[in-house]
């Protein structure tokens, strides 16, 4: 595929906006990248890095691997995608603890429209992919209720597996990497550590992210390869579950004290904004939920043209 300077820079766009997904909990970068138009071909690209690479390096030299690595494509990407978390992961944090009905509210609308999207890529509807359907948004919804655990005592080793675990969710749209990360208990230690500049911890992640990212991506190019209907089913269910995590009003059910001796909730409860104990913001939570939703047709008519 032929690309110029502009091609990569939009590239590198829409790596910005998969950080910005990642970063909150409940929100998929793979959602992006999928809505974008991009997710099947950083899959394939991902799922070349392999023993076969490493051979085409050694004879025909570094030129001829970073053409079939699809090297070009990966390094805009990825460097979207770092400069966004490490720009916005004040903001986000920042958000989060001073306007979350607003913030949620945004990503309310942008995963409703990326749902619809997700949905109309099928074809060929029958009653199984209505079973694959039902299924999905039963474990979406039920990852959503699980509390997260609040545990302190983290290691390097835990924290490879978690940024593993948290890859394979980032590329998977419906599911967030940093809602499993907050389902595990090191959410708060990742964002810490990205805003204190705390290198060991990135590292450890870093590398778990690595892992995963290799080893899942081969899993869902096969996936996708050969059952594309029914994970876009599965996939949208998850996302429609999943809308109970990023509702933006909730009631708190329970609490536990972190290693700042800050009080945070532990396991919340989606609510009517009418029942909500403060400023429910309703119509600015509608404005901002119109605004994300429009986003997502706006990529996808972009996305249309383009083809």
């Amino acid at each position: 595929m032929s690309r110029n300077s502009k091609d990569y820079i939009g590239i590198a766009l829409k790596g910005v906006a998969m950080g910005a997904a990642d970063v909150v909990p409940g929100v998929s970068g793979g959602t992006i990248a999928f809505i974008s138009g991009i997710y099947e071909e950083l899959l394939a690209a991902i799922s070349t890095i392999n023993f076969s690479l490493l051979k085409t390096l050694k004879k025909e030299g570094f030129k001829v691997a970073w053409k079939q690595l699809n090297g070009n494509f990966l390094l805009s990407l990825f460097v979207g995608i770092f400069v966004s978390i490490v720009s916005l992961a004040k903001i986000i944090k920042h958000l989060l603890e001073n306007e979350p009905i607003l913030l949620w509210s945004f990503f309310f609308g942008l995963v409703s429209a990326s749902i619809i999207y997700i949905v109309k890529q099928v074809i060929n509807w029958n009653f199984k992919f209505v079973v694959f359907g039902v299924f999905g948004i039963a474990f979406g919804y039920v990852i959503t209720i699980i509390p997260s655990t609040n545990s302190t005592e983290i290691n390097y080793l835990f924290l490879i597996f978690a940024g593993a675990i948290a890859s394979c969710a980032m590329i998977l749209p419906g599911i967030s990497g940093s809602y499993i990360l907050l389902l595990i208990g090191v959410y708060p230690v990742v964002m810490s550590a990205i805003t204190t500049k705390d290198f060991k911890i990135i590292s450890a992640i870093g590398i778990g992210v690595i892992l995963g990212l290799l080893s899942f991506s081969k899993l869902l190019k096969w996936l996708f390869t050969n059952y594309k209907n029914q994970m876009l089913i599965v996939l949208s269910g998850i996302m429609l579950g999943s809308l109970n995590k990023v509702w933006p009003w909730k009631m708190t059910v329970s609490t536990y004290i972190n290693s700042q001796g800050l009080t945070k909730p532990l396991l919340e409860q989606s609510i009517s904004p009418f029942s909500y104990d403060g400023d429910a913001e309703l119509t600015m939570a509608i404005i901002f939920a119109v605004i994300g939703f429009c986003l997502i047709l706006l990529m996808e008519r972009v996305a249309i043209q383009k083809k």
